[in-house]
């Protein structure tokens, strides 16, 4: 389900637009202000923000500037009385994708919100998986099972995974395997972690009788794909 983080502080137009979106089956949060969607943006995740301009305690362009760093793929939408061009300008320029002038019908909003999300989810990629019928690896979600049983893995884990499902029957060095695991805050895995991190995934994915990981001695490790023992 879709969700919306609706910021809008005139309290009965927030109460109209939260009853007809929920009835067109989206999971809304409303706020009144910009202090209360920020604590709400920090909590979690939207597809949505539809963002009044004029806020009590600060403006929409401020809001939508925290938005778009943390979360690039969330779409913005401002809802306001302002239509100078120069203020529809400075929307698109702090991150929105449409601006939308009071008074406006509620029914076009519900239309043209519905037409958006079916258009992006049409262009959505397909999603990064593996899956042979026994391991299902979901590495955009990161969500993986065995044999339609949950499996938990760590973001390392799903790193290292999608390095060998993305070089099958390839084998890939101990070096080259340090070298990728390398994460963007520069904490370096070591010989004896990929050893371990290696084993432990072994005990996950290769508990019910499949052989995913191959040592090659002296080299390093190959993908096989879950062939028999």
């Amino acid at each position: 389900m879709k969700r919306i983080l609706l910021v809008e502080d005139d309290a009965l137009l927030n109460r109209t637009l939260v009853y007809n979106l929920v009835s067109d089956g989206w999971d809304v949060t409303s706020a009144l202000n910009a202090r209360t969607a920020a604590d709400l943006l920090a909590g979690r995740s939207y597809d949505l923000v539809l963002l009044d301009i004029n806020l009590p305690d600060g403006n929409g362009y401020d809001l939508c500037g925290l938005i778009k760093p943390e979360h690039p793929d969330t779409v913005v939408i401002f809802l306001t009385a302002n239509d100078q061009e120069r203020d529809q300008l400075r929307g698109y320029e702090a991150g929105a994708v449409d601006y939308i002038t009071k008074p406006f019908s509620i029914g076009a909003l519900q239309r043209k919100i519905r037409a958006m999300f079916a258009m992006l989810e049409h262009h959505r990629p397909a999603r990064d998986l593996y899956d042979d019928g026994r391991l299902f690896l979901d590495f955009s979600e990161q969500a993986a099972s065995l044999n339609g049983r949950a499996l938990a893995l760590s973001p390392m884990e799903y790193k290292m995974l999608y390095l060998f499902c993305k070089n099958p029957r390839q084998v890939l060095t101990r070096q080259r395997l340090l070298e990728r695991l390398w994460d963007v805050d520069e904490k370096f895995v070591d010989e004896h972690t990929l050893t371990t991190s290696i084993s432990r995934i072994r005990g996950k994915i290769e508990a019910e009788g499949g052989t995913y990981i191959k040592t090659i001695y002296g080299i390093g490790y190959q993908w096989t794909g879950g062939e028999r023992k």
